[in-house]
């Protein structure tokens, strides 16, 4: 059965036949793939540079009035130090105005409170200061009723002194 030449003629014949099947698809497959490339082209890619940035108010960071000086701007720009203690307004012209910038911390009831008596105390304190200035000099005097203000109490007090000693 293998010796037989018959057989060896129609093995070939089968393989050959596969190999041309198989061809035949992969070059179907091809086609189709070329077809889906044609039906799916993408448009045309354009690109596009921008010159110049788009947002001209952006916030910047500067550790000296030196490095604003240095920066180029399109727009009225801020620059904030690194601690956030000092804003530098640079405008087109190249002028720089330099702002300190304070934290405004918010208080409750009992902290107004605190702050308004603190105040308070130190007012007080000012006036003790302003009246201590003001000397009460015990001045001689010869006559025998005199009339004089007693600052701690702050009434009219009539002394009797003898005008012999």
């Amino acid at each position: 059965m293998y010796n037989n030449p018959y057989m060896n003629t129609y093995n070939s014949n089968f393989n050959q036949q596969s190999i041309n099947d198989r061809i035949d698809n992969q070059i179907a497959q091809l086609n189709q793939m070329k077809e889906q490339f044609k039906n799916n082209q993408q448009p045309a890619i354009n690109q596009t540079f921008q010159l110049a940035p788009n947002g001209t108010n952006t916030m910047r960071y500067a550790n000296t009035i030196d490095d604003v000086s240095k920066e180029i701007i399109y727009g009225d720009t801020p620059f904030f130090s690194k601690d956030m203690s000092v804003l530098w307004i640079k405008n087109t012209k190249g002028t720089i105005k330099t702002y300190e910038l304070k934290e405004i911390v918010p208080l409750d009831s009992k902290d107004l409170q605190i702050q308004y008596l603190q105040s308070q105390i130190e007012e007080l304190k000012g006036m003790i200061k302003n009246d201590a200035d003001v000397t009460n000099a015990d001045a001689k005097q010869d006559a025998t009723n005199t009339t004089t203000n007693d600052d701690t109490i702050r009434t009219t007090a009539k002394k009797n002194k003898s005008s012999s000693i």
